[in-house]
């Protein structure tokens, strides 16, 4: 089953190398770049993909527009942050060959961060459906966090694709900043509404439940801190949606 490799990028460099080098045994690797100004395209058209240029349509939509360039109907869709390793690159091209009744597969993901690998807090197995046949699954159009609806049967692999989400604790709160802002904005257009309270209760419980219940304890300082920002993640996604909605109110 012939299977094509998309990447969306945006000032990629560092990360685009490394992440075709990781799809080099796909059919097609494809890359849509919405307006690089390091050398992101160049890099990625010297490794052997095929470049498309396109305006940014927000994350769901661009990989959904990338999804309907690719040459084959089965895909393989990584960030360029992310590394399909060899066992999971076997493992993928094992369910192509036999997919039976499936029409995408889920895989873990396992982050690098702080020096180490987390196998744990919220971060592990963090599993992703990554590979599916583009005429029964799509991504699901949510502004932060999306993710691929299939319309039909999901199966599960056990290799990692490795994740390296954050240069440093600097990079990541950065991250964290831009991502709440889209999770507050998504909860208002769902016509979610929040309190005192939820400020007061969801932080603290969900920095109970990866350092805790998640084991977030088992990984030394890494797994405190990756907890706390989890955490603060939590309270800054509540914190600009009681923004947000004093505003509009």
């Amino acid at each position: 089953m012939p299977v094509s490799a998309i990447v969306i990028t945006l000032n990629e460099a560092t990360h685009i190398e490394a992440c075709l080098a990781s799809v080099a045994w796909a059919d097609e690797r494809l890359v849509v770049d919405c307006g690089s100004t390091d050398d992101t395209v160049a890099i990625a058209t010297r490794c052997g993909a095929r470049v498309v240029t396109h305006e940014w349509l927000g994350y769901s939509a661009q990989k959904n527009y990338a999804a309907t360039l690719a040459s084959h109907d089965w895909i393989v869709s990584v960030d360029a942050d992310e590394r399909v390793t060899p066992e999971l690159a076997a493992e993928m091209q094992a369910a192509l060959r036999s997919p039976g009744n499936h029409v995408g597969f889920r895989v873990p993901r396992l982050t690098f961060h702080l020096g180490q690998w987390i196998r744990c807090t919220d971060w592990y197995p963090d599993f992703q459906l990554r590979l599916y046949d583009r005429r029964r699954a799509r991504w699901n159009g949510r502004l932060v966090h999306e993710s691929v609806t299939a319309d039909g049967a999901v199966g599960q692999l056990t290799q990692d694709l490795q994740h390296y989400a954050y240069r440093d604790i600097a990079h990541h709160v950065d991250t964290i900043n831009r991502y709440t802002t889209l999770a507050a904005l998504a909860m208002l257009e769902q016509g979610r509404r929040t309190s005192i309270g939820e400020l007061l209760l969801h932080p603290p419980a969900a920095w109970l439940r990866n350092y805790v219940l998640r084991r977030g304890f088992t990984a030394g300082v890494p797994g405190l801190i990756i907890s706390t920002m989890n955490s603060y993640y939590v309270f800054l996604k509540f914190a600009k949606l009681a923004a947000i909605q004093d505003k509009t109110s």
